[in-house]
Order: structure tokens, then C-alpha cells, then sequence
């Protein structure tokens, strides 16, 4: 049984912030080719995240978070809080931890 991808509506919410990703790859040293390899997806997915054409579904965002030694939250938009599919709501509070 195959597991089928929902799309994202047009405009909806990123889970991801692309400046966000971007800067801490940068900053942990990493080209879009290393993190991509090393979070273990392709290269091509890894440029549409930072482009924000693509979102980063949560797996994705543990995988590059998990390399880049960070956080999920460091990933994501600061503007508030940005739920994962499959975790609950943090209040920033939480976050700023």
C-alpha cells in the first residue's frame, strides 16, 4: 500500500521558514548538496525548500535539524507557531527555550 502526498493548498503556510533553513545551513558550514545528502533526500527537493516553492514536510525538517544540530523551532517561521502534522502547537515561550 502506498502512502499518498497531500498537496499543499497554493498560499497556505510553509512549515518551514526558507531565510530560516537557509541561514543555518550556512552558518553550520553545509552547501545545499552536503545537507541534502546528509538529511538523506535529493538536492533538487533541498533548493525548492530554500526557494520556498516545496514545503519541507516534518520529516524533512527533523532530518535537517538533526544534521544542522539544531532545533525543528530554528527551522521554522518566527512570526508564531507553525504546528507540525503530527505534533501539537508550542507557544513561542516554549520555543525561546
Amino acid at each position: 500500500m502506498t502512502t499518498r502526498r497531500m498537496r499543499r493548498r497554493k498560499g497556505a503556510p510553509f512549515h518551514h521558514s526558507p531565510q530560516a533553513v537557509t541561514r543555518t545551513r550556512e552558518n553550520a558550514g553545509l552547501t545545499q548538496a552536503d545537507l541534502a545528502e546528509k538529511a538523506g533526500f535529493s538536492i533538487q527537493l533541498m533548493c525548492d525548500i530554500e526557494a520556498g516553492r516545496r514545503n519541507a514536510t516534518p520529516e524533512k525538517l527533523r532530518a535537517m535539524a538533526a544534521v544542522l544540530q539544531c532545533q525543528v523551532t530554528d527551522l521554522q517561521p518566527d512570526g508564531g507557531v507553525t504546528q507540525l502534522d503530527d505534533e501539537p502547537p508550542q507557544p513561542l515561550e516554549q520555543r525561546a527555550q
